[in-house]
């Protein structure tokens, strides 16, 4: 990634293959996961490629809200220094819910001497990545995330609901898990979602209805290149949440937008390759080969320290619920989805790891960069996972009393105190997002809210 040069062909053959393309929407990622970047006019492309585009440093260090975070060392102290911003392999592309004369460019963060910038979350997962070298093994990912649909008028009550069927005019109300007059009802949406990803160049799959109305999910291929995975999550969410404003609604990735019912997750599916390409987690034994058992040993070891990540917001936390589908504790299982790492069925071949532990408002980078430093640490260590869950393991983790961190605050101090997680993420990463995620729930706790009113104004 060191001196990384675009090619200019591409972006040559893409503007000749598109003279409808007048503006461009040139973005990159920063740590709280929120696409942030500016519209340019088609001449100002070219000049990217041959060069960069300049960004200011604080792009790096927003929290959520889109506020600097000065405790992060890249504003004031850093004069808002300009890095540059250079394409990405995945290169232009159309933002066809942005109108037909939209493209978009996603950028990764570069140094001015052309080294990789350390608080770039692309150049943290890759950094990652390339450990695995030392044990000639390949990441292979897919990212799996659930999603609501949500209306633009509330509920009488102020609470948020599904949108209406543009369909039928039937609102969803009840959970009907894998329904099909659910998928129905929004096939307009689903089929502008999926020409969309045609002609992004997006790999989507099946969709199905979730576990609670207006819940859905579509999937993505696994890639046995974990950054483009990555890369293909966040062009996922925009263009889900594009289609979703064109057809008069929300769509939100939101770990726990309603209280009475399940949260959305993300999903990691992960498995090795071997330099052969085939599948160095496959075995006949149901439970996979001793690396599965070893990965799965470093995602336990591992995790408390790594929630801050995978549940990287104050909602985050509402989202773990026993009998929900979500997680609660470290548990691990075969064909079990009462625990937080999953071994799907399958054939030998397709054995694999399901992390349920995410949010769908995690950093897609930053959730794959702790999930791969977890299971190198797993090898590096030999670590055993111990024996599988079998049945409900939402009972079991409450007779054994395993828990996860459900506390925003104590994550963020987990995650600061690692020396796993700054040695694995990089040091000045590792500053830079325990700065923003304490301003952030710094500021969050500081609002008063209507729930306080509600509770303390005349009872207190």
């Amino acid at each position: 990634m060191s001196n990384y040069v675009a090619d200019i062909g591409t972006c040559d053959a893409f503007l000749a293959a598109h003279p409808e393309v007048r503006f461009v929407q040139i973005y990159f990622t920063n740590q709280s996961g929120v696409p942030r970047g500016k519209n340019l006019l088609r001449h100002d492309i070219r000049p990217i490629y041959e060069y960069a585009r300049f960004l200011p440093g604080t792009m790096l260090a927003l929290d959520i809200t889109g506020m600097d975070v000065e405790e992060s060392g890249l504003v004031w102290t850093d004069g808002d220094a300009d890095r540059l911003g250079k394409p990405t392999p995945q290169g232009l592309t159309l933002a066809p819910w942005l109108g037909p004369d939209f493209a978009q460019l996603m950028l990764s963060v570069y140094e001015l001497d052309g080294s990789p910038c350390d608080v770039d979350p692309r150049h943290v997962l890759q950094g990652v990545i390339d450990r695995f070298k030392e044990f000639n093994l390949t990441p292979v990912i897919a990212c799996e995330m659930e999603f609501y649909l949500i209306d633009r008028e509330n509920r009488a009550d102020g609470g948020k609901q599904p949108p209406a069927s543009p369909v039928t005019g039937n609102r969803p109300w009840d959970i009907q898990v894998y329904g099909l007059r659910e998928l129905d009802d929004f096939e307009p949406f689903f089929r502008d979602v999926y020409a969309m990803g045609e002609q992004v160049g997006l790999p989507l799959e099946s969709a199905i209805s979730e576990y609670a109305p207006g819940q859905l999910e579509l999937g993505l291929q696994h890639r046995a290149d974990a950054l483009r995975a990555c890369d293909e999550a966040i062009m996922y969410k925009r263009l889900v949440k594009g289609a979703a404003v064109r057809h008069g609604f929300e769509a939100s990735f939101m770990a726990k937008p309603h209280s009475d019912i399940a949260g959305s997750g993300m999903h990691l599916h992960v498995s090795l390759g071997n330099p052969d390409g085939s599948n160095a987690f496959a075995s006949d034994d149901p439970a996979g080969s001793p690396l599965l058992r070893q990965a799965i040993g470093g995602m336990q070891a591992l995790l408390d320290e790594s929630m801050a990540v995978f549940a990287p917001n104050a909602n985050s936390y509402r989202r773990f619920r026993s009998n929900s589908y979500a997680p609660v504790a470290p548990t691990w299982g075969i064909n079990n989805r009462t625990v937080s790492f999953r071994v799907p069925a399958g054939p030998p071949k397709s054995r694999h790891i399901e992390h349920r532990i995410c949010g769908a408002d995690a950093n897609p980078y930053l959730a794959v960069a702790a999930l791969l430093a977890a299971i190198h640490w797993g090898l590096k260590q030999k670590l055993d996972p111990g024996a599988p869950v079998e049945g409900n393991g939402y009972e079991v983790a409450r007779e054994m009393g395993l828990t996860l961190p459900t506390n925003w605050q104590a994550a963020i101090d987990m995650f600061r105190k690692s020396a796993r997680m700054r040695e694995y993420l990089g040091t000045r990463f590792h500053h830079v997002y325990s700065s923003v995620k304490q301003a952030e729930h710094d500021r969050f706790n500081a609002r008063v809210t209507e729930l306080d009113y509600a509770w303390y104004l005349r009872n207190a």
